[in-house]
């Protein structure tokens, strides 16, 4: 008999007791996995799919918390409701006499919006770049670009046409952030720095002293014939 089984081979196989021995291991060497073996690999897998779902369920949940953790931080960085509600104001100009000047808060500076005479617009009109050694440019976003002659720095009228009439200027010197005086003050008539001596003329450009550039010009606009938007 094959080694670990009882009984005789049998004789309708014609084989001799070696032969049937040799067939018999072969036989069990292609048997199929034992009792328990198929249900241990089912097992495995389905711990391994268990543990990956465990995972990306972990990894979903957190990248949640996360965001809604940052969020609050993001949205505070936001400008709020007033912050945007003051980002543009209209001021009204009809009470602003030729030869005059009105002075309004705009995002915490003050803005000059003057209505000058014929004098002022002659003498300001009368400046060549060439007279301009400090800086050349309008600084004027409604004119990107362009040069500082006067007509690149005045408001154009509620009918689009500019005379020269309005000039609407950010009122901080270019130097240090003061305020200067106005009202034909300093050398050249127009705007006077006391803190270290700048010089500005009737169109608001930087004619002496430390300050690096023209007083800058805001985004402004007429929307009706006596309302002027900032911003």
């Amino acid at each position: 008999m094959c080694s670990g089984r009882k009984g005789k081979p049998s004789l309708n196989t014609g084989l001799g007791k070696a032969a049937f021995c040799a067939a018999q291991t072969r036989i069990g060497r292609i048997r199929g996995p034992k009792i328990g073996e198929n249900l241990v690999s089912h097992a495995e897998d389905h711990e391994g799919t268990r543990r990956d779902f465990l995972y990306y369920a972990t990894a979903g949940a957190g990248a949640v918390a996360t965001g809604a953790a940052v969020w609050p931080l993001v949205n505070q960085m936001n400008p709020s409701a007033d912050v945007q509600a003051l980002s543009s104001i209209r001021v009204d100009v009809s009470g602003v006499e030729t030869g005059t000047q009105l002075t309004v808060k705009w995002l915490g500076k003050p803005v000059f919006i003057r209505r000058r005479s014929e004098a002022e617009i002659e003498q300001a009109r009368s400046v060549s770049l060439d007279d301009l050694t400090i800086d050349k440019l309008a600084q004027n976003p409604n004119k990107p670009g362009t040069d500082a002659m006067d007509e690149n720095r005045t408001l154009p009228g509620p009918d689009g046409t500019d005379t020269g009439e309005w000039l609407v200027m950010i009122g901080v010197c270019t130097h240090l952030g003061c305020v200067p005086i106005g009202n034909g003050a300093g050398e050249f008539g127009g705007w006077f720095c006391p803190c270290h001596g700048s010089h500005y003329d009737a169109a608001g450009r930087i004619r002496k002293g430390p300050a690096p550039r023209n007083l800058d010009i805001p985004v402004a606009a007429f929307v009706d014939d006596s309302t002027i938007k900032l911003g």
